[in-house]
């Protein structure tokens, strides 16, 4: 018999070639490929509970009811429901240890703890694959949280999108790079990731070039992280961040989502390493926070530079990390679930 309860934790993941964009709004099938690290200093925790007791699924944040959210959750609750043959309703209580919506991959880290939990829950015995394709469900880049280390995504050719799942390139241990997060806004975004890239699509000039250039950009970092080539990485990674942002940026109306503190970080991160030689780069998702991505002898000279820059409000640092996974909650007690 399934257990009905269970609860897993799951990481954000950093894309370095990024995608922007949509082939399938309705399976949430992404236009291109990606490639992406997971990340270990930040994660989500969540419980889900099956019983016959509940009129409704329900979803509780950070310690408050979400109702704002829970479509997206439903959504992919009932495709693991009916893969069960079950109709029981859940109740879901997550928590994030960084700040939610605000362009740091929480919906990633989100939905790859919510698949693994209710899957175990639910007694399913998906195998990752599968958990990948569920994930995506919910959001495109939780796909990838479903691994760790380096993660690549596939855009997938088959109409049910049941290709257009991630797998993992390098367990963390194989290539250990660091990454510092700089912060500088805690605040939910405007315009969902979402909702920018259907606008994306739909307006901006740039958007049939980004989605063309996709397969040769993923080529190229394949072959960077395969060889090790941190240089080679960081041209391509920085060329996929700028790009994606020039398509927002062309969109209709523009989507900015940089703040003056993002631009100064990039700027500094750029400046540190053509003028010291120190190995890092930049990049930025769907928000303004900025991560710089480094080998880890050089970590903490480019943390203390993002402390110095106005307006950035926090700045952690983190190695790579795992896939989502089941944990025990009487063993492991960070956040309340």
């Amino acid at each position: 018999m399934a257990p009905l309860d269970a609860t897993a934790v799951a990481q954000p993941n950093i894309a370095l070639v990024k995608y922007w964009g949509k082939r399938d709004t309705a399976l949430n099938l992404p236009a291109t490929g990606s490639i992406s690290i997971t990340l270990d200093g930040l994660r989500t925790r969540t419980r889900v509970r099956f019983s016959p007791d509940l009129g409704a699924d329900s979803l509780t944040l950070n310690g408050a009811a979400a109702p704002e959210k829970l479509p997206r959750i439903t959504a992919v609750l009932d495709l693991l429901r009916a893969r069960a043959g079950m109709t029981l309703f859940a109740e879901v209580r997550s928590t994030n240890d960084f700040p939610t919506g605000a362009g740091l991959a929480s919906s990633a880290s989100a939905f790859a703890a919510l698949v693994v939990a209710a899957d175990a829950a639910l007694g399913l015995g998906l195998s990752p694959e599968r958990l990948s394709e569920f994930a995506r469900r919910g959001s495109g880049s939780a796909a990838r949280s479903v691994f760790g280390g380096f993660v690549e995504m596939s855009r997938g050719e088959r109409p049910d999108g049941s290709d257009a799942v991630a797998a993992p390139l390098l367990a963390p241990a194989e290539w250990p790079l660091t990454v510092v997060v700089a912060v500088t806004s805690d605040a939910a975004k405007a315009t969902s990731s979402g909702a920018g890239m259907e606008l994306s699509r739909r307006t901006s000039p740039l958007y049939a070039a980004w989605t063309a250039s996709s397969a040769a950009a993923l080529a190229e970092a394949r072959a960077a992280i395969e060889r090790r080539d941190f240089a080679a990485l960081a041209d391509i990674s920085e060329h996929s961040s700028t790009t994606m942002h020039a398509v927002m940026l062309s969109s209709r109306p523009a989507l900015i989502y940089w703040n003056g503190a993002t631009v100064e970080c990039l700027h500094l991160i750029r400046y540190m390493r053509e003028t010291s030689g120190v190995a890092t780069f930049s990049t930025v998702d769907a928000g303004p926070q900025v991560k710089a991505v480094c080998l880890p002898e050089n970590a903490a000279r480019v943390a203390d530079a993002l402390r110095q820059v106005p307006g950035v409000l926090d700045v952690r640092t983190t190695g790579l990390g795992p896939g989502a996974r089941l944990i025990d909650p009487l063993i492991d007690t960070g956040g309340a679930a």
